[in-house]
């Protein structure tokens, strides 16, 4: 199979981790796909819900006796231990497949080895392929849970040019564009939990919950999370049976993170106003920013950004862009950590 065949497969590989994104943690979301010895598809498969089959299994099950002699394409190297379920080398190795191309290693120690079990059965393997596009992706939150413990944050805001995320009546809906908020509630689709401050709550009664594209409840919906020693009003949205919330009468974002990675929360969405974002920025614990800037100017009223501990030019957080994109007329800025562009 030629580099750019092989590139189209696990690039299927990587639609199908996509598609299981948000529906697998603890684990990972990762994609498989099976081609015969001829180069074409035989089978597809994600990782399922904890609990169910891994990608490799699904996508071999899905394959049959048309893998073996044929190539996997997986977007994690593939499992050599026992846990819920048996080790995927051992479905690989059984089923015949010839060859395995990964993207990323496995950097969990009790998973990782799976390369050389291949190996050992006779089975080619490559790693590496379309990996910085997989790492950055569907695996960001999880390959930073297994590296650091703790779950990954993006932060996510929405201001204008001058960085007002309110009038200054306090008005702010709708500072985003229609297609920027489609984007956002894609995004919560995809996470594990949101988190927002009791005054947000209070000011702003949200209800943090992900909609699909027609404007219903998604199928699945994330934790909702309240950070903040301040009561919530009785009747707030957040409090409706649409989904799951707690409240966490702490304004510390390590407690925070310890609480939700105990429940198996790998993916966070930080969508708290000022206050909230701006603990989390002074303790270094927002990993990714997405910022929607709206062409407009307010010229008054709160800004995105509360005390983050910075009382000079040379204490500032420093971030890298990774990308800068339109989101119908707004511009939205992807950023992470300078110190480890991770």
């Amino acid at each position: 199979m030629d580099g750019q065949a092989a590139e189209r497969a696990m690039r299927a590989a990587i639609a199908a981790a996509s598609g299981a994104h948000g529906r697998t943690s603890p684990n990972p979301p990762v994609g498989a796909v099976i081609t015969a010895p001829d180069g074409r598809v035989a089978g597809t498969g994600a990782t399922a819900p904890p609990g169910g089959s891994h990608a490799e299994v699904l996508a071999l099950r899905a394959a049959g006796e048309r893998a073996r002699g044929g190539t996997a394409f997986v977007t994690l190297e593939p499992c050599a231990h026992q846990g819920r379920t048996p080790p995927c080398t051992a479905a690989l190795a059984d089923a015949g497949v010839a060859a395995v191309h990964y993207a990323v290693a496995d950097p969990n120690p009790l998973a990782a080895g799976g390369a050389e079990v291949l190996r050992a059965n006779g089975i080619e393997v490559r790693g590496g392929l379309l990996a910085e596009e997989v790492r950055s992706g569907v695996l960001r939150a999880w390959l930073h849970r297994t590296r650091t413990g703790r779950p990954h944050v993006t932060w996510k805001y929405a201001s204008t040019l001058d960085g007002r995320v309110a009038a200054a009546d306090g008005t702010s809906r709708w500072i985003s564009g229609e297609r920027s908020r489609a984007e956002v509630h894609a995004l919560r689709r995809t996470a594990d939990a949101i988190v927002a401050g009791t005054g947000t709550v209070r000011v702003d009664d949200p209800w943090l919950t992900a909609r699909d594209p027609d404007g219903g409840l998604a199928g699945r919906q994330p934790l909702r999370v309240v950070v903040g020693t301040g009561d919530l009003p009785p009747g707030a949205r957040v409090l409706d049976d649409s989904a799951e919330t707690i409240h966490l009468r702490t304004r510390d974002p390590g407690e925070v993170l310890d609480v939700l990675g105990g429940r198996g929360v790998v993916d966070v969405l930080l969508e708290g106003g000022p206050t909230v974002a701006g603990a989390f920025a002074a303790a270094g614990r927002i990993d990714r920013i997405l910022a929607y800037l709206a062409p407009m100017l307010l010229g008054a009223g709160p800004v995105a950004l509360g005390a983050a501990g910075v009382s000079t030019i040379t204490g500032a957080h420093r971030w890298t862009v990774e990308e800068v994109t339109m989101s119908g007329d707004d511009v939205r800025i992807a950023a992470v950590p300078a110190a480890t562009g991770a």
